[in-house]
């Protein structure tokens, strides 16, 4: 084959070749946008060699974007005050109080921090209930059950990370004392058997499901009373005298300040108290059987006795012509009638119940022979915290939060009188008045209580609180206080 001939064949060859890439090109740029296709020869650019590192090559990923909804940490579990705890002790804990009082059960879920050695109190859930446990005397398994409705409050409220480590506590006080020790045992057991069984919070080990003594719910609700004031925060503060008056018991509970050469009588009303680095002498006595709800039927009781009649009695506290069905002790019933005659003679039926001439073996005393140092010359001062149902009754009737022991016998008497002038501005009181028939009767006892019974004078002002910084009072704060000392807290590792 001649030179000329190979020639000719390379050249249709290399114009084959032409015409194929130009229709592979043609083709190529029909099926991808132009876009795309300059993506395409950049990458086929920037396409390695043997020698060189793919990895070095691929560019970085993008970065993941943060859902802004997601928090890092469960908030019940943080806290707002620090972010730290204190070595050895957990940032959050919860503890759980039920109170199991004469007229209702109440839980009280407590959120702490613990940003210091101390636990402090962040949070209360504080939900009530009807009726009280001592209402299923001969159902002990009803009673357990009337709880479920606060222990599903605390299973909603406590992360459930912490169930396992948040102490539960149910302590009961006057009204099932009030149905014997073996009813009561009874309900106690079957509580305490139905929180081990079917809930998942350790009951504290000590006194975990108990009818609680009646100094320590004193104490407790001073402390709890104190706590919340700040007075037992730091250095050494005055503190205040507490009167807690519930359905079935009332107790006083203070700190007497004596002169260097007098001193508290020894004895079962001296309570020494140490609380966060500090010591307190105090005075505690709890009467039971002076409840507001035992009061009231013990002064109808007794009024019925005085008559000994068996149908019908009249009664001074009542208002007139008021008729109301009373079941005595010995289950018998006698109506009784309404007198309206005020409350001078009211007065005189309540100060029978007080029992202001009993036997004082070791004075001062109180009333009903019990030993009390004098308010006046112990405690002359300082601020009277009274709560319970001595603020269930005087708030509806728009009396403030701080007043003077006298202004409670004023209100008696106009409520006795059914002089309504002074209440009406405020919005629902009459009508509280005309909804209970007993407040006359409970507002004389109220003053009697206070000035007969503890000895206040009328001119000494009394504050009264439901709450103090959104906390409920009562004995129930103190008490879980006290158990984080022996709990096993939350420490998550």
């Amino acid at each position: 084959m001649t030179s000329s001939t190979s020639t000719t064949k390379r050249k249709s060859l290399l114009i084959r070749c032409a015409l194929a890439a130009c229709a592979t090109l043609l083709i190529l740029w029909m099926l991808f946008p132009a876009e795309q296709y300059d993506q395409l020869k950049e990458a086929v650019k920037q396409m390695p060699s043997e020698t060189n590192d793919v990895a070095d090559q691929l560019p970085p990923p993008p970065p993941i974007e943060q859902d802004k909804d997601v928090q890092p940490t469960n908030p019940k579990l943080t806290s707002s005050h620090c972010t730290q705890p204190h070595p050895g002790k957990p940032l959050i804990q919860y503890a759980l109080m039920i109170d199991a009082g004469s007229s209702g059960s109440r839980i009280h879920v407590y959120r702490f921090n613990y940003c210091k050695a101390d636990p402090e109190l962040e949070d209360e859930v504080f939900v009530p209930i009807k009726p009280g446990l001592s209402t299923y005397k001969n159902d002990p398994m009803a009673a357990a059950k009337s709880l479920d409705q606060l222990l599903e409050v605390a299973l909603k409220t406590v992360p459930k990370e912490l169930h396992h480590c948040t102490p539960i506590a149910v302590k009961a006080t006057a009204g099932l004392r009030a149905i014997g020790p073996e009813k009561a045992d009874d309900i106690l057991k079957a509580v305490q058997n139905h929180l081990e069984h079917d809930y998942p919070f350790p009951i504290v080990k000590k006194d975990g499901v108990v009818v609680m003594e009646g100094r320590d719910e004193g104490v407790y609700a001073w402390i709890t009373v104190n706590y919340l004031l700040g007075n037992l925060k730091g250095s050494r503060h005055e503190t205040a005298a507490i009167f807690d008056l519930g359905g079935g018991s009332t107790q006083i509970v203070f700190e007497p300040k004596y002169l260097d050469t007098d001193r508290m009588a020894e004895g079962e009303h001296k309570y020494q108290l140490n609380f966060a680095g500090q010591s307190y002498d105090l005075y505690q006595h709890s009467y039971l059987g002076y409840g507001l709800n035992y009061a009231r039927d013990t002064i109808k009781e007794e009024m019925v006795n005085a008559w000994d009649q068996h149908s019908s009695v009249q009664h001074p506290c009542l208002f007139k012509n008021y008729t109301e069905t009373f079941k005595r002790k010995d289950e018998s019933e006698v109506t009784l009638v309404g007198t309206g005659a005020g409350h001078t003679q009211c007065r005189g039926v309540v100060e029978k119940m007080m029992n202001k001439n009993a036997k004082c073996a070791l004075s001062p005393c109180s009333f009903n022979g019990v030993y009390q140092p004098s308010l006046q010359d112990t405690f002359a001062s300082h601020d009277l915290f009274a709560f319970s149902y001595f603020y269930d009754i005087t708030q509806p009737l728009g009396m403030p939060t701080e007043f003077s022991v006298g202004s409670v016998r004023e209100m008696a008497e106009n409520i006795c009188a059914e002089n309504f002038s002074g209440i009406e501005h405020h919005p629902g009181a009459v009508e509280a008045v005309h909804a209970n028939p007993n407040y006359c009767l409970e507002l004389t006892y109220l003053h009697e209580l206070l000035r007969s019974g503890y000895g206040i004078p009328d001119e000494r002002m009394v504050k009264t609180a439901q709450k103090i910084n959104d906390v409920e009072t009562g004995w129930s704060l103190g008490a879980s206080i006290a158990v984080l000392d022996e709990a096993q807290l939350c420490l998550i590792k």
